[in-house]
């Protein structure tokens, strides 16, 4: 088996991914223009989306030539062992639309698994990075004495929570839950929890993952919205599978929890 040690590199790749993600706010809350990826229904993309995909495809090139490369926009090059995953822009609508809550995402699997991510919000100027070293949350480059936080750089650590009731929950939205039988076990999971809320696509694995919530549960997600995410779930101790228990690869259906209790709890409602 091919070895690689990705931590040796990951603050090459850290530098590159937020370089890249802050090209976006050169288009953020301007008048880009947004086309439409199918010919039924709506999928948006913006020209930030194309140039912030090229410029990371281009940085992973130089630094593994060897490796391949899966982009949402540009699709896949490559092959071999090491696959790179890039989302320019998750949430391109919470983007078209000037809200906040968007970010680059980028991953890397070894033989078909998860083992490093990385998540950058620009507006918010914060990184989530996750390598076999562990997973840390980097507070933007440091600003003026007194700006808070810029700067520090803090463990990952989900919270402790155990029961459904006493659990935080997010969703980017309802619709994610076809009609029927899937949208009325979200719904029974829905009046489990404490507290629901929608909208923030990447950034509410983040939150959960910084242990700000309990729990992300969706759907109809695609592998470069979840493939980066899923060492920064895991480094932060917490647990993400799809409906089965196996780990979301593939996209799909995504449970995200904070501890194994709270994760059984939840794929026992929505069974």
């Amino acid at each position: 088996m091919t070895t690689f040690d990705i931590d040796a590199h990951a603050a090459a790749v850290t530098s590159l991914v937020r370089k890249a993600s802050r090209r976006s706010l050169a288009w953020y809350r301007t008048a880009m223009t947004v086309d439409n990826k199918l010919a039924e229904g709506y999928d948006p993309v913006t020209e930030a989306d194309r140039a912030v995909e090229d410029e990371i495809r281009e940085g992973l090139e130089r630094l593994f030539p060897d490796h391949a490369i899966l982009g949402e926009e540009r699709g896949l090059t490559g092959s071999g062992p090491y696959r790179w995953t890039i989302d320019p822009i998750d949430g391109t609508r919470a983007f078209v639309t000037g809200q906040p809550m968007w970010g680059t995402l980028v991953g890397l699997q070894a033989h078909g698994v998860p083992i490093a991510g990385w998540m950058h919000q620009p507006v918010l100027d914060e990184t989530h990075v996750a390598t076999p070293a562990g997973g840390r949350l980097l507070f933007g480059d440091p600003g003026p004495e007194g700006s808070g936080p810029r700067g520090a750089s803090v463990p990952l650590r989900a919270r402790d929570t155990t029961e459904l009731g006493t659990a935080i929950m997010l969703c980017t939205h309802p619709e994610m839950f076809a009609p029927g039988p899937e949208a009325e076990a979200f719904a029974r999971l829905d009046a489990a929890v404490r507290m629901t809320r929608y909208s923030g696509d990447c950034a509410n694995y983040g939150l959960l993952a910084a242990g700000h919530v309990d729990l992300v549960v969706e759907n109809g997600l695609a592998p470069y919205d979840i493939v980066p995410l899923i060492p920064i779930v895991e480094a932060a101790g917490a647990v993400i599978t799809d409906l089965a228990g196996e780990l979301p690869v593939d996209g799909g259906y995504v449970v995200a929890a904070a501890t194994p209790e709270l994760h059984a709890a939840t794929l026992a409602v929505l069974a």
